[in-house]
C-alpha cells in the first residue's frame, strides 16, 4: 500500500456552542451578586444597554419595531435566538402550587412585550422592574453603608493606648510592630526574634515591651496562646493564683474531660476544678473579636415562597435580585442612521444583537430558576407542611424529568440560589438528599435521618447516653435501615461528640 498525499471530502455533524450560548449557560450558575457584577460590566461595555430606572415615561419608541433593520433580526442573530430557545429554558411563570396540582398563575415583575402578531424578531424591549431605593422616595437618600456610625478599629484603639502609656520611642516602635503581628482573634502570630532582628535591639527588650502592651485593653490581647490569654484576663481581676496557673498549663486535660487527672495535678478536689471551669467560661478566648465591626451581608433569596390564601403555596421571583436592564431601541435607530462606514454599522449591529441576547438570557435564566423552584416545592410539599422529618429523597434526575430539562441544567440552576420559605431560607440544593432504605421497601431521606439522630441525642438522659450502636437499634425499630458507620458519619457532620465525650460533658454539667 503506497503512502501518498490525497484530498478527501467528508460530511459530518457537530454541536458548536457560540460565545453567546456559552454566556447563557454561564449565567445560569451565577449567584445574584455575581450576576449583578456581570450586568454592571455589560452596561459599561455596551452602549445599547441601559439601566431600567422604572420611573420614566416611555413613549413607545423602544417598544416599536421601527428600530430593527434586516441586519439586526436575521442571520446570526436569528440563528442564535433559535439556539437559545433550544436549551432547557421555558416561558415565564409564577405558580400557585396546590397540594397535588401544578396550576400556574405567575405575576413576576419582569415583562416581555412585542407586537400583537408575536412574530419572530419583533420583540424590542425586555425589561426587569427596578428594585427601588430601599423604600425611600428620595433619590438622593444615602446608602446603608453611609448611615453606619464610624467606630474605632482594634488598631486605632491599641495605637491610642500605645501613644499614651509608652513614652520611649524605641519601645513605641516595638509596640507598633507587635500590633502588626496580631491576628483576628488578638493573638501574636510570629516570632519575637524577628522583631528584634528588624529593629536591631535585644530580645529581652521586645519581651519587656510585650509585657507592657499585654496590659492594654481589651484584657487578654497580645497573648501568644490560649493559656496566656486566659491568664492575662485572670490577672486583670487578681484571680491568677498558683492553682489556677497550673490549671491553665494543663488545658489539654480539660479538653479531654480528664477532671480526675486535672484535680490531681492541681492538688485540689473535683469541686474546686468545677469552680475553676465555671470561671474560665466567663472569660473571652478571642478578645479582638469585640472590635470586628464588619457589616453582615444577609443572603438575598432568589425565590420567595408564601402560603396561598386558599391553601398551597405562591412562588415568585424576588424582584430585588433581578437585573434591571433593557435595550434602548430608540438610541439604536439614531446611531444606526448616523453611521457612515461599514465598520461602524457592523459594530452597532453587533452591540445591538449582543444586548438583545443578554436581555433574553437574563429573562430565560429567571424563568428557569422559577420553574425549578416550583417543582422542588411540589416534590417537597410534605417538608414545608410538616417539617424536616418528612423531607423525601430527591435527586437531580427527578426534577429534570418532571420539567423536561437536562440534569446539568438543574444542577446549574440550583447552585448558589436560595429560596425564602416560612421555615427559613434554604439553598435549592438542600432539598436534594440521598435515599436510605426502610423496612418494608420504603425509603427515607438522609436529611430526615440526620434530624432524627440529632433528636435522639438531644433527648438522651445524662445517665443513659446513647452509643452509635444503640442509635442503630432504635432507628431499625422505627423502620430505618442504617449502618453504624453511617450514624457516626452523620453525627460527626453535625459536630456532635462521641458517646464517651457526651457522658463526660453531661457529668460535669450535672
Amino acid at each position: 500500500m503506497a503512502l501518498t498525499p490525497r484530498l478527501d471530502m467528508r460530511q459530518s455533524q457537530s454541536l458548536v456552542m457560540t460565545p453567546q450560548l456559552q454566556q447563557a449557560i454561564k449565567l445560569l450558575q451565577l449567584s445574584n451578586l455575581e450576576l449583578g457584577e456581570f450586568v454592571e460590566t455589560e452596561l459599561e461595555k455596551n452602549p445599547m444597554l441601559e439601566r431600567d430606572e422604572g420611573d420614566r415615561d416611555d413613549t413607545g419608541e423602544r417598544d416599536s419595531g421601527d428600530g430593527i433593520s434586516e441586519d439586526a433580526s436575521s442571520g446570526d442573530a436569528s440563528g442564535e435566538t433559535d439556539a437559545l430557545q433550544s436549551i432547557d429554558f421555558d416561558a415565564a411563570q409564577k405558580a400557585v402550587i396546590e397540594d397535588d396540582a401544578r396550576d400556574v398563575d405567575y405575576d413576576n415583575t419582569y415583562s416581555e412585550e412585542g407586537p400583537a402578531d408575536g412574530g419572530p424578531g419583533q420583540q424590542q424591549t425586555t425589561s426587569f422592574a427596578d428594585a427601588g431605593s430601599g423604600g425611600s422616595f428620595d433619590p438622593l437618600s444615602p446608602n446603608l453603608e453611609e448611615t453606619v456610625s464610624e467606630r474605632p478599629s482594634l488598631r486605632d484603639h491599641l495605637n491610642s493606648q500605645l501613644s499614651m502609656d509608652i513614652v520611649d520611642p524605641v519601645d513605641r516602635l516595638i509596640g507598633w510592630h507587635l500590633i502588626d503581628m496580631l491576628d483576628e482573634a488578638g493573638y501574636i502570630r510570629g516570632d519575637l526574634e524577628s522583631v528584634a532582628e528588624i529593629l536591631e535591639c535585644g530580645l529581652d527588650r521586645v519581651e519587656a515591651t510585650l509585657a507592657k502592651v499585654q496590659q492594654f485593653d481589651p484584657p487578654g490581647i497580645f497573648a501568644r496562646n490560649l493559656s496566656e490569654c486566659l491568664g492575662l484576663q485572670l490577672s486583670e481581676n487578681n484571680h491568677l493564683d498558683p492553682c489556677m496557673q497550673t490549671f491553665l498549663d494543663n488545658l489539654d486535660l480539660v479538653a479531654r474531660r480528664d477532671f480526675k487527672g486535672l484535680a490531681k495535678v492541681c492538688g485540689t478536689d473535683s469541686e474546686d476544678v468545677h469552680d475553676m471551669i465555671e470561671e474560665i467560661k466567663t472569660l473571652n478566648p478571642k478578645p479582638a473579636m469585640a472590635f470586628d465591626h464588619s457589616i453582615t451581608q444577609p443572603i438575598t433569596p432568589d425565590v420567595l415562597m408564601r402560603p396561598a390564601p386558599g391553601g398551597g403555596w405562591i412562588i415568585e421571583l424576588n424582584s430585588e435580585s433581578l437585573p434591571k436592564v433593557l435595550v434602548n431601541n430608540h438610541y439604536y435607530t439614531q446611531v444606526r442612521g448616523a453611521a457612515r462606514s461599514k465598520s461602524e454599522k457592523q459594530y452597532i449591529v453587533e452591540q445591538f444583537q449582543s444586548a438583545n441576547w443578554l436581555v433574553k438570557s437574563l429573562h430565560q435564566r429567571a424563568t428557569t430558576i422559577l420553574k425549578v423552584a416550583s417543582e422542588l416545592v411540589v416534590q417537597q410539599s410534605a417538608f414545608f407542611a410538616k417539617g424536616v422529618q418528612y423531607l423525601k429523597p430527591l435527586v437531580l434526575r427527578d426534577i429534570a424529568e418532571a420539567i423536561e430539562m437536562h440534569e446539568s441544567t438543574v444542577s446549574r440552576v440550583t447552585s448558589n440560589k436560595y429560596i425564602a420559605t416560612p421555615r427559613g431560607i434554604y439553598e435549592l440544593k438542600y432539598f436534594f438528599t440521598p435515599a436510605i432504605a426502610a423496612t418494608g421497601g420504603g425509603v427515607h431521606s438522609a436529611e430526615s435521618v440526620r434530624h432524627r439522630i440529632k433528636a435522639l441525642i438531644d433527648e438522651e438522659a445524662p445517665k443513659k447516653i446513647l452509643s452509635d450502636d444503640k442509635i442503630v437499634v432504635i432507628l431499625k425499630e422505627e423502620g430505618i435501615e442504617i449502618a453504624r458507620r453511617t450514624v457516626a458519619k452523620y453525627r460527626e457532620s453535625m459536630h456532635i461528640p462521641s458517646s464517651v465525650q457526651r457522658r463526660r460533658d453531661k457529668s460535669v454539667d450535672s
